[in-house]
């Protein structure tokens, strides 16, 4: 049977009315109705018939039909059980799918990827996340040592200029800074609102996002670096000095010594936190090291 592309509007409304499916504001369900954006994202994430993808909330496979077509093997985590007959019926003219009904904050990625995507000579992440969720995904795959080598994700465009914000910018922030130690980031395209059944109230972004060979900087605690980063935007207006005094167990009292601190890494106490690079953030850790009083 020829079919349309899933990523139409006339096949995805009727797909809707198969299936009398109603969409759930709480899983941040938007449907991609536009196969040349799909085109787009598949080009940037340079997938081919060695790749493996994994793909989070696939929807009724308007993006999973075009990733089966082009790469070795598809693994689409749907948390919604309502979806999982329509994926049945829809990813069935491809042996190369896996729809897996977990949710991807709880699911054994690594062991899905020992099962299935074992024999891909490469992994990539590319998927249009659910917006509510976006950063906690990223985070969680970034934050697990998995044998990904990117990722190109559509999500929320205050999201995405976070993620790919340069030092000094009113994007740049924690998040900035964990994406940027695991990944050199890129911005792919702008998504109108237009293309998505229904249209979310924001406008889109994909983002590229590619794993660096070895991180930007030599941490020996990456959870404890990233608090430390984190405290630093904690109130955006302040200087680093008097958010640090908020990280610190006796932070108000050692007042004399994060300012020694900060100097002895060559950083200005009067700074923001966003003019700070992840290099100079990773001489702050490190010199934390001679500042045992300093605790958090």
């Amino acid at each position: 049977m020829d079919y349309k592309d899933i990523a139409t509007p006339t096949r995805t409304k009727a797909l809707l009315h198969q299936y009398g499916f109603n969409f759930k504001k709480s899983l941040g369900q938007n449907f991609l109705i536009d196969v040349n954006i799909i085109h787009n994202i598949i080009e940037a994430s340079n997938i081919d018939e060695n790749t493996g993808v994994i793909e989070v909330g696939p929807g009724m496979g308007s993006l999973t039909e075009q990733l089966a077509k082009n790469a070795k093997k598809v693994v689409a985590f749907e948390i919604d059980q309502r979806l999982i007959p329509v994926l049945k019926d829809t990813m069935g003219p491809y042996n190369n799918v896996s729809v897996i009904n977990e949710d991807i904050l709880k699911a054994d990625i690594a062991s899905y990827v020992k099962t299935e995507l074992s024999d891909c000579e490469k992994i990539m992440v590319v998927a249009n996340l659910p917006y509510y969720i976006t950063t906690p995904i990223l985070l969680n795959l970034m934050q697990q040592d998995l044998p990904i080598d990117g990722y190109v994700v559509m999500m929320q465009k205050e999201v995405g200029e976070r993620l790919n914000a340069q030092v000094g910018t009113k994007a740049y922030g924690s998040l900035s800074i964990v994406a940027q130690y695991y990944t050199e980031t890129s911005k792919v395209l702008t998504v109108p609102k237009s293309v998505f059944l229904p249209p979310p109230n924001v406008d889109s972004i994909v983002v590229k996002l590619m794993k660096r060979s070895e991180p930007l900087i030599d941490i020996d605690d990456e959870q404890r670096f990233f608090k430390m980063t984190k405290a630093a935007f904690s109130q955006r207006r302040k200087t680093i000095n008097n958010n640090y005094q908020s990280l610190f167990v006796n932070g108000k009292a050692n007042k004399a010594d994060i300012v020694k601190w900060l100097e002895a890494a060559g950083i200005d106490p009067k700074r923001r936190g966003e003019t700070l690079s992840i290099k100079e953030f990773g001489l702050l850790y490190n010199e934390l090291k001679n500042f045992t009083e300093l605790a958090f």
